[in-house]
């Protein structure tokens, strides 16, 4: 084979190579017959000079691994066991991409925070006429009647104009969910709504004509109405509480974790606007079931408030400042007001009413407050990020 042929050319670089590895091979060989006597870098026990990175340097070598620095901790398990490196990373700034929130705040508007308060007056409004159907009070039977009709119409509406179209409440109807609240809170609306109706119309009963066909209406109305509005009444909770249920139900960190609360409001809430329908309707002869009712009602209210300002550490924030806070501060007030009126005003019909329309007032401002503070809690991440992080800390804690 001729060396100046190309095939020649690479045959002498392959030689070439074979011998300088031969000669890197010598000289690590010789290296560790050296660490053997002498340690190596890392686990002599002698004079090494690689033990540091100083005496690494000094000795022209790479300060390679590193024994100057302090060992890294390591994350996980007991006496120094389990995987991963303790990282240090600066604190968090809750901000997500793009400047928008963690969580999607709720698309409600003003209408659902109306039609939580509507359904609620309704149902405390049939309760109230229920009583006074029983201990045989007109004034106020007629009065929770025509406030509960006048309710579960508002009511309705409110719904019907933040889903946009009729059409889909009847959409929603074609569905039974038991493990929906808004499906069933639905199907308590459509049972509500006629029976509330139906015992409404029948207080029309006495201006009807003695004889004809309208005088078949005056005789068959009142049974009807009387059997409507204990329909009514056996629906009147579910339709208060539901609603708590429905909010507590979404992923809103200040409604979720009020889940224990937020039905009780709801009916407490139900019940003193209910009262406060009856203490401005009716004569104080017969407003001593409204009383009792605004009792009832108002330490529920104000039980379940307090709750969900104190018991959810960094989610009862959204319930203490800004908006939210200053409608349940109100909110409280009014209802504290109302009832010491009720209590008071037994004979006076003025301060009764003034009472009535303070507990009506008040359920307005808890609604509206509850609802502009879960909202809140959806737009900041901290009540996002924060609640989920202490849980995964308590996770980890459980199982060390």
């Amino acid at each position: 084979m001729s060396p100046d042929r190309p095939v020649g050319d690479l045959f002498r670089r392959f030689r070439e190579r074979l011998s300088a590895e031969r000669e890197n091979g010598s000289a690590t060989e010789r290296g560790t017959a050296v660490e053997r006597d002498n340690g190596s870098r890392a686990t002599a026990a002698g004079p090494g000079v690689g033990r540091t990175d100083v005496g690494a340097r000094d000795a022209g070598l790479a300060p390679h691994p590193p024994r100057d620095a302090a060992p890294r901790r390591r994350r996980g398990g007991r006496g120094g066991k389990g995987g991963g490196e303790q990282l240090n990373v600066p604190p968090a700034e809750f901000t997500s991409y793009y400047g928008r929130p963690v969580l999607k705040p709720p698309v409600w508007r003003w209408d659902i925070a109306a039609y939580l308060f509507t359904g609620g007056l309704a149902a405390g409004s049939s309760l109230l006429a229920a009583g006074g159907q029983l201990t045989g009070r007109p004034a106020l039977r007629r009065a929770g009647r025509v406030a509960a009709l006048a309710g579960v119409g508002a009511s309705t509406y409110f719904l019907v104009n933040d889903l946009g179209r009729p059409s889909r409440f009847h959409h929603m109807l074609r569905v039974a969910k038991v493990t929906s609240p808004m499906s069933v809170g639905t199907w308590i609306l459509s049972v509500f709504g006629p029976a509330a109706g139906v015992a409404a119309v029948a207080e029309a009963a006495p201006l009807l004509p003695e004889r004809g066909v309208l005088g078949l209406g005056r005789r068959l109305l009142p049974p009807a109405g009387h059997a409507a509005g204990v329909v009514a009444a056996v629906t009147a909770p579910a339709l208060a509480t539901y609603t708590g249920v429905l909010l507590a139900d979404t992923a809103v960190p200040s409604w979720h974790e009020a889940y224990p609360e937020l039905p009780a409001i709801f009916a407490g809430s139900a019940l003193a606007s209910g009262a406060g329908v009856g203490l401005v309707a009716a004569p104080c002869a017969q407003a001593g079931p409204a009383r009792r009712l605004a009792v009832a009602g108002a330490a529920m209210e104000l039980w379940g408030s307090h709750r969900v300002e104190n018991r959810l550490g960094l989610l009862s924030e959204p319930y203490t400042q800004g908006t939210p806070g200053k409608l349940l501060r109100a909110g409280r007030a009014l209802t504290a007001a109302g009832v010491v009126g009720a209590l008071v005003g037994r004979r006076s019909r003025v301060l009764s009413a003034l009472s009535g329309g303070a507990l009506i007032a008040a359920s307005v401002c808890t609604r509206f407050g509850i609802f502009h503070g879960g909202v809140a809690s959806a737009r900041d991440p901290r009540y996002t990020v924060v609640p989920q992080r202490e849980r995964a800390d308590r996770r980890a804690a459980d199982q060390v």
